[in-house]
């Protein structure tokens, strides 16, 4: 078995890589300016491209880490992490509190099987 990486931007990091039925993703907004709100929607909007690339969707997502830099603002992560991976496709997940890549506010990491 092949294990299969898509590149990023960011030197040393892909964006995703998969082996066997299972990929494992990454991003960040890339938009420092932006508020906690916005650059989850950005990186979610990434995540979304990384899995289809990868061969596979939000469906499909077996764990996520979310890393945040203010815990005390996960309200607003999660008013938009909510309704995009829906009512039916909830992954375990665990939201951190952490220092990030300067601008970075939110980072997130997905386990997500292969669609078949």
């Amino acid at each position: 078995m092949s294990i299969e990486r898509l590149a990023g931007s960011a030197t040393g990091r892909n964006r995703a890589v998969s082996f066997d039925n299972i990929v494992f993703t990454v991003a960040t907004a890339g938009a420092p300016l932006a508020d906690l709100t916005e650059q989850t929607r950005l990186t979610l909007a990434q995540l979304d491209k990384n899995l289809a690339d990868a061969g596979s969707d939000k469906s499909r997502i077996l764990s996520a880490t979310v890393y945040i830099t203010d815990i005390s603002k996960k309200a607003d992560m999660d008013a938009v992490w909510n309704p995009w991976i829906g009512p039916d496709n909830w992954p375990q997940r665990a939201c951190i509190g952490v220092a990030l890549a300067e601008g970075d506010l939110v980072e997130i990491t997905l386990v997500a099987a292969k669609s078949l």
